[in-house]
């Protein structure tokens, strides 16, 4: 006898690619996120081999899969596979968000930079707007995020990167009204900053750029977009500076991850409860 329930469609199909991915948090996350607007779909973590990114895109979009995120080392390879990029990950030469529009086409978004900007201005009430900022590293990880930051208005960004010229390229090319300058670490000995943001992944190493201690004040704030089990390097060192506040990207990761949501149900979860059951699991 058959019931009602074998006419219902299963549920839709979200992915997260990397390499590695078994750490991945996101079908946490994207659990959660569904359970809270009553969304049904089902979120998986796949490894994917160096080298085999094409094709495996290529094989969950044929198999009816709705969208996916692609985490490291994959960002800047998916940017290449996509039909059609938001303003976001054109600048940031990286996607980490694709939608598969029923048409076949592949849009690629990258909302790093939002979640960031959202996780200081929301959740920790910090702000952007006519500060002096300063950050660290120039490679990826801070290309994406660099669009949204100067759309919140900054005085200033300073980045600094060990190859100077990497930082220098960067600046350049995102040099708009407000002023947007590249150095060496060891040329901040006479700055100081408002918010200072770690956007070098030295932090998963234990290890610290080498920062001078004048750089931060008694109203510095300090962001590690990195996070762990415990304190970063980096916000310890905040922290025996005499930093204001300093916080973790855990609450960036959860933010990023309702942008991608919302790109795919055009539902934007709360991202309250599930920042705080990622920091007590």
């Amino acid at each position: 006898m058959s019931s009602l329930f074998d006419f219902v469609s299963p549920p839709d199909r979200y992915a997260v690619i990397g390499n590695p991915i078994a750490h991945s948090k996101s079908p946490l996350i994207h659990s959660q996120f569904a359970k809270q607007t009553g969304q049904r779909l089902n979120y998986e973590a796949i490894l994917v081999d160096e080298g085999g990114l094409a094709q495996a895109i290529g094989n969950f979009q044929a198999s009816g899969g709705k969208g996916l995120n692609i985490t490291v080392p994959f960002k800047h390879e998916a940017w290449e596979l996509m039909d059609e990029l938001s303003e976001h990950a054109q600048r940031a030469g990286a996607v980490n968000t694709i939608l598969f529009n029923p048409d076949g086409r592949r849009y690629g978004d990258n909302t790093d930079g939002i979640g960031l900007v959202r996780d200081i201005l929301n959740n920790h009430g910090g702000r952007f707007d006519n500060q002096r900022i300063l950050i660290l590293g120039a490679g990826g990880a801070v290309r994406g995020v660099l669009g949204p930051i100067l759309k919140e208005q900054p005085r200033e960004i300073v980045i600094a990167n060990r190859t100077v010229d990497k930082a220098v390229v960067l600046a350049r090319e995102f040099a708009a009204s407000i002023p947007v300058n590249a150095c060496g670490y060891s040329a901040l000995g006479s700055m100081s900053f408002d918010l200072i943001i770690n956007g070098t992944s030295a932090s998963l190493k234990g290890e610290l750029p080498p920062l001078p201690m004048n750089i931060i004040s008694e109203q510095s704030w300090c962001y590690d977009m990195m996070y762990g089990d415990k304190p970063t390097v980096f916000m310890e060192w905040a922290r025996e500076n005499g930093a204001a506040k300093y916080h973790d990207g855990l609450g960036m990761l959860v933010e990023q991850a309702a942008e991608s949501f919302y790109l795919w149900r055009n539902v934007m979860p709360d991202t309250t409860p599930v920042i705080k059951l990622l920091r007590t699991n």
